[in-house]
């Protein structure tokens, strides 16, 4: 099953496809900035019914190298069938393109970006025929950004950086640096930025620390997570007031009560329960009618 830090890990690159010529001076790649990208289909399907699919694919135009692919793919863990499968992708669209292919794969640990950038062969040693050796992003080469000017500066790129070092044990005061940065952007902006670290980070430890930055410093926008950020309080809020009139009235709270309030998300749901609260004979009769 796909992830939401698997997503967010390539399709930042389809976000700001320039974001890779920003990527590739970090790593230290002799590749002048592209004067045209395209965002081109995933789909290597053949006519056969087996269906390949490479996470992003862009095509990039500089003045120095002219036209190319880069195949991105997000990698979550060491996986030994996936470097025959980006030889299957490189070479089908190498063929079917008539284009240098480029790989990059973006990891999230060190240990499976140190897999992913070693060089596989397809053959034997004597007769390498075809060799696999991704260009590999991960928390071992991209920057740390603590500096919230820094992260303003490119958002995509401060981004990027959060979800590959999602992990590290920095990881709080970077998401501060992005959240910073974050408070004067435009919301048109700022939005799918609030969106993908959220979704890199995953259910990692570091979602919670970004969730409450973002209701705290960035409360005023209305993306998704903020919104789901402010709902959740909403309804802690009243799982609170509605334990606190059960008990008030002296009424029995079992184990079962609590848990189904103090595990509700949907503050609706519980402004009935506590309405149904204040004149309910039992604790277990504000659920009746659900």
């Amino acid at each position: 099953m796909v992830s939401a830090p698997h997503e967010a890990m390539h399709r930042i690159f389809q976000h700001d496809p320039g974001l890779f010529s920003r990527v590739s001076r970090i790593l230290g790649i002799p590749l002048s900035g592209p004067v045209v990208t395209t965002v081109m289909p995933t789909d290597l399907t053949e006519a056969s019914p087996v269906e390949r699919r490479v996470d992003t694919l862009l095509r990039l135009e500089t003045p120095e190298q002219g036209a190319f692919l880069l195949a991105i793919e997000a990698q979550g863990k060491k996986d030994p069938d996936k470097p025959a499968s980006w030889a299957y992708y490189t070479a089908f669209l190498w063929t079917k393109y008539r284009l240098p292919t480029c790989l990059m794969v973006v990891c999230q640990d060190r240990a499976t970006a140190q897999w992913a950038q070693r060089t596989v062969y397809s053959g034997l040693p004597q007769m390498p025929t075809v060799s696999v050796r991704p260009t590999v992003v991960g928390p071992h080469n991209m920057p740390v950004f603590t500096d919230p000017a820094e992260a303003r500066a490119d958002l995509a790129l401060a981004t990027l950086a959060a979800i590959t070092h999602a992990a590290e044990p920095d990881i709080d005061v970077i998401l501060k640096a992005l959240s910073t940065a974050l408070r004067d952007t435009p919301q048109d902006i700022a939005d799918p930025i609030v969106e993908f670290t959220a979704q890199g980070l995953g259910n990692r430890p570091a979602k919670h620390i970004w969730r409450n930055l973002v209701a705290v410093d960035l409360s005023f926008y209305k993306s998704y997570i903020s919104e789901e950020i402010r709902d959740e309080g909403r309804a802690q809020s009243r799982a609170e007031d509605l334990l606190l009139v059960l008990e008030e009235r002296g009424l029995d709270v079992s184990d079962d009560v609590r848990r189904r309030i103090t595990e509700c998300r949907e503050p609706e749901t519980l402004r009935r329960w506590l309405s149904r609260a204040v004149t309910a004979p039992k604790a277990e009769e504000i659920f009746e009618e659900e």
